[in-house]
């Protein structure tokens, strides 16, 4: 019988501590990890992207589908299953990738981050002008059952499923970079030519990594409606896209690991920050972006790859 390999077992080590330790946390630090899971799954996107020489300031378009998608099944269709309103968000969010990408995915560079985050603010006015959707405010979202069960403490349990989809996206996406079209991905940032001349489509390679990061900030974002309980059309403005680009500098490339580790921190930084200067604290989020820009140009996780080489 074969071994598992080093990022299967790493990935069941994970969500085995994850599923312990949750119960004993915190409320407000329970919390605090769903949503750095959440928004993890939304940077990965955003680095498969950026490891393809593409940068999106968009996906908080598939971020807010995700989130609406759940809302507005459990408030019109009396849908509360996580299970079911996860995968309609992610369906949600790879049928209306599919769609965009087959035009997005012929520019490159500037063009694609401007349009990608053209759609996203198309989106925000939709929303924000739609009275029966909330308008500015947007909605409630029902609390989430699991298979039928409704559980007292619904937050502990979003925390598990969040650990659960997160580890298992993170196990899938190093699979897929370790793949034949993962390293075309990086050959296409490189040299899109030489890719071409190899008889690999360069625009299939980034249509496919577009359409999986838009899958994976679809989910981020239903798993934010879970953690919340409300949606807004804030989910699809420039600046939550731009959190999810600041969070991948943050973190790195370098890693499937590294949006997970750029995302938790940023929570951290963004939490205390708010209660230490909640009028300034974009301030200090900004000074820490400059710090690693300046020491860690690598991002955060070339940190763990310099110990790991030491």
């Amino acid at each position: 019988m074969a071994k598992p390999d080093k990022a299967t077992v790493a990935a069941v080590s994970t969500l085995a501590v994850l599923l312990i330790v949750g119960p004993w946390l915190p409320r407000w630090l329970s919390f605090l990890v769903t949503m750095a899971l959440a928004r993890a799954l939304v940077v990965a996107g955003v680095v498969l992207l950026m490891r393809a020489g593409l940068v999106s300031f968009g996906q908080g378009l598939y971020f807010c589908v995700g989130g609406y998608a759940a809302g507005l099944a459990g408030r019109s269709l009396g849908l509360t299953d996580a299970f079911a309103l996860l995968a309609l968000g992610l369906a949600c969010g790879v049928i209306i990738g599919a769609v965009l990408g087959a035009l997005l995915c012929r520019y490159r560079e500037i063009f694609f981050a401007m349009f990608t985050l053209a759609f996203s603010m198309i989106l925000y006015g939709i929303l924000a002008r739609s009275q029966a959707l909330g308008s500015t405010d947007g909605f409630h979202v029902p609390t989430p059952t699991f298979l039928g069960y409704a559980p007292e403490n619904a937050g502990a349990w979003v925390f598990a499923l969040a650990s659960l989809v997160a580890v298992a996206c993170a196990w899938g996406l190093h699979r897929y970079l370790h793949a034949g079209m993962g390293y075309a991905g990086e050959a296409v940032r490189e040299n899109e030519i030489r890719v071409e001349y190899l008889g690999v489509s360069a625009r299939r390679v980034v249509y496919i990594e577009y359409v999986l990061a838009a899958g994976l900030a679809a989910l981020g974002g239903t798993l934010t409606a879970f953690a919340t309980g409300h949606v807004g059309p804030d989910m699809a403005y420039w600046t939550t896209s731009g959190e999810f680009v600041f969070i991948a500098l943050m973190g790195g490339t370098a890693h499937v690991a590294a949006p997970y580790l750029g995302s938790l921190i940023f929570e951290l930084v963004k939490s205390y920050a708010f209660q230490v200067s909640p009028y300034t604290w974009q301030l200090v989020l900004g000074a820490v972006l400059l710090a690693i820009i300046l020491f860690l140009p690598r991002g955060l996780w070339s940190l763990v790859a310099r110990r790991a080489r030491a």
